[in-house]
């Protein structure tokens, strides 16, 4: 316990919030390459057909992802604020709550995906030459899915209590993990025999399972808040009481991920409809737009975690300046990548699509016009996570969807027969800017802060909660 500690509601907030966003930034990184190396394994060692069963299967992945993620935010910020309360008996119930009920979710995708995989993907019309493989790969990627729910509950934990450190150790040798197996278990090496696409998705299974086991054991070796002992193991049974808010808000908060990608998809259609070249342009903009957008999710993660501490805490006087703070910050990271980015975009987007100059030169404008929109969007992002560590979950999501659909598509529909593919391009600022303003008026004048999403906890175990000795600051590990 000599490790030093950070307190997120007290201290300097600008250095704070860098110090606490960096190594969630660093994680997120971390994942894109990870995904972007196993792209490439099975690309080169097992071709196109077998990228197209794993782009199939990445989908449903993303979006049973997407399902459970809200209820692992709500978690979050439940936790964020009992740290901020000092309650660790109160935050240890919620992460048991969490957990429990992360388990029953896992077992059920397990169960439910094996035997669903291949009406899933029928449904999703994948090609009838990938299918085989998409199936095979799909359903090792469902046994895979306990430890890795498990393993993303645990990081966001962390995170909530104001440690984001020890999670970007973990991912680091998960991705370790992933990338190494992959080659190893596709083209099989001595004893280990080939098993092709099901190799790669082993690899997952391994990788995750080594990262999760390795988390839970530094947890407990360092003893960090989140452990549970003795009696507390019972409240890996999912408490009512903090299950109802867990499920209540994080509901709107996955569905916004649900969204988010409805309007992806409806998009990929438009594009579609100008051909090959146009929609291989589009695609590799949008390689550099996942690092743009970066940013803005690991600096509006900072804020939820920090502001919910600080709400917890009874420090309003602290939330305006952590959200000043966390937008100044966004508004740097994001036009420094912004400003790289377009003086290498050619370079870059050559890795994507060859020596193509046609392509390479649409591509560029593309991303000229679509990445100014991430300025706008990291001012939503971290406002909105301002308003969502105090459990106002609603707003947001109804801003996102109009910014998206009557907005962004809309007005891309609308421009379409006068502006041709620019419309597209031209309306991703659009939607951006009108998120943004929606979002501000929502933060300034929406009845978020009066909310409250902590049940109290009674009697005479929250005063013990209160004098317990291990009522202390999270060590950063």
């Amino acid at each position: 316990m000599a490790k030093p500690k950070r307190d997120l509601t007290s201290g300097p907030i600008g250095r704070t919030l860098l110090l606490f966003a960096l190594p969630t930034l660093g994680s997120s990184v971390l994942q894109s390459i990870n995904g972007s190396i196993n792209a490439i394994w099975i690309g080169q060692l097992l071709g196109e057909r077998a990228l197209a069963a794993t782009t199939n299967a990445g989908l449903v992945m993303f979006l049973l992802i997407s399902a459970v993620f809200g209820f692992g935010m709500a978690a979050t910020i439940l936790i964020g604020q009992a740290m901020g309360r000092r309650d660790i008996d109160g935050m240890r119930r919620v992460f048991g709550t969490a957990f429990g009920l992360f388990g029953v979710l896992s077992v059920l995708v397990v169960v439910v995906g094996w035997f669903a995989a291949p009406a899933i993907l029928t449904t999703l019309r994948t090609p009838a030459d990938a299918y085989p493989l998409a199936l095979a790969y799909l359903r090792v990627i469902f046994v895979s899915m306990p430890t890795g729910f498990l393993s993303v509950l645990l990081t966001m934990a962390l995170r909530g209590t104001g440690d984001s450190v020890t999670p970007l150790k973990f991912m680091a040798l998960g991705s370790l993990v992933d990338v190494t197996l992959n080659p190893v278990l596709i083209r099989g090496i001595g004893p280990i025999p080939a098993l092709g696409i099901e190799g790669s998705a082993l690899a997952t299974f391994i990788a995750n399972t080594v990262s999760f086991a390795a988390l839970l054991a530094f947890v407990y070796r360092r003893d960090l808040v989140v452990r549970l002992r003795g009696s507390e193991w019972r409240y890996l049974i999912p408490d009512r009481t903090l299950l109802g808010p867990i499920i209540a808000k994080g509901i709107p908060m996955g569905l916004q991920m649900l969204v988010a990608t409805g309007s992806a998809l409806a998009m990929i259609g438009l594009v579609n409809g100008y051909g090959t070249t146009t929609t291989a342009a589009y695609g590799a903009a949008s390689q550099l737009w996942t690092y743009i957008q970066m940013p803005a999710m690991s600096v509006g993660a900072a804020v939820s975690a920090m502001v919910a501490q600080n709400i917890g805490a009874g420090r309003w006087d602290r939330v305006a300046r952590i959200t000043r703070s966390g937008v100044i910050l966004n508004l740097a990271m994001t036009a420094a990548l912004i400003v790289v980015l377009a003086l290498l975009d050619r370079l870059v987007l050559g890795l994507f699509l060859g020596s193509d100059a046609g392509s390479i030169d649409l591509a560029a404008h593309i991303n000229i016009i679509g990445s100014a929109s991430f300025l706008l969007f990291g001012v939503s992002m971290v406002l909105s996570a301002t308003v969502r560590a105090n459990g106002a979950v609603v707003g947001p999501l109804v801003i996102l969807a109009i910014a998206l659909f009557p907005i962004r598509l809309g007005l891309a529909y609308a421009l379409e027969p006068g502006w041709g593919a620019d419309a597209i391009w031209w309306s991703f600022p659009a939607g951006s800017a009108a998120s943004m303003v929606m979002t501000i008026a929502y933060y300034r004048a929406g009845g978020w802060r009066k909310g409250r999403l902590i049940p109290a906890v009674q009697g005479e175990e929250h005063a013990k909660a209160d004098s317990e000795p291990t009522g202390k600051q999270m060590p950063v590990g």
